[in-house]
C-alpha cells in the first residue's frame, strides 16, 4: 500500500474510533501507522524513483504532493489529540516519539556495528585458517622435497 493510501486509512480508522468513543490512546496502533506512513512519505524523496521513463517534473510534484498531504494529515492528528486530551498530551507524544525515534536509531547503529565486528571476526578466522593450511601445505612440500618421511 502506498505510504500516504495507509496514512489516510490510519486518519480515517482514528476518526471512525473518536465518533465511536473510543479513547485516543486505544487507537495507538492507527496513530503508529499514520506516523509511520508519514516517516516513509517525508524519506520517500531521498529514494530512487521506480519508474525510469518519469519526467523530473513529474516526480516533484509527486514528492511535493505526497509531502503537503502527509503534514495535512498529521495537523488532522495534532487537532485530534490537542481536542480530546489537551495540548500537554500532543506535546508529551512529541517528545515521546523523539526519544523513540533516537532509540531505535541508536539500536539499529549499534546492530550494525555487531555485525560489521562479526563479518570482521569471520573474515579473519577464515584467513587465518588459510594461513595455517597454507603452512601445513609448505611444510609437506618441504619434506616431499627431501624426501622425509611424512609421518
Amino acid at each position: 500500500m502506498e505510504p500516504i493510501s495507509a496514512a489516510m486509512a490510519a486518519v480515517a480508522a482514528i476518526k471512525t474510533g473518536i465518533k465511536l468513543g473510543r479513547d485516543i490512546q486505544s487507537m495507538g496502533r492507527d496513530v503508529g501507522k499514520l506516523w509511520g506512513a508519514i516517516d516513509e512519505v517525508n524519506a520517500t524523496h531521498s529514494k530512487k524513483k521506480r519508474n525510469p521513463f518519469s519526467s523530473v517534473e513529474e516526480e516533484a510534484m509527486d514528492t511535493f504532493m505526497a509531502k503537503t498531504k502527509a503534514a495535512d494529515l498529521e495537523k488532522e492528528l495534532r487537532e485530534i489529540i490537542i481536542g480530546t486530551r489537551g495540548l500537554n498530551a500532543w506535546q508529551e507524544l512529541i517528545k515521546l516519539r523523539g526519544e523513540i525515534r533516537t532509540r531505535k536509531r541508536l539500536e539499529k547503529e549499534a546492530l550494525l556495528k555487531k555485525r560489521r565486528q562479526m563479518v570482521g571476526i569471520a573474515v579473519g578466522s577464515v584467513a587465518l585458517l588459510a594461513g595455517i593450511a597454507g603452512l601445513i601445505v609448505f611444510v609437506l612440500w618441504l619434506l616431499a622435497r627431501h624426501n622425509a618421511p611424512v609421518f
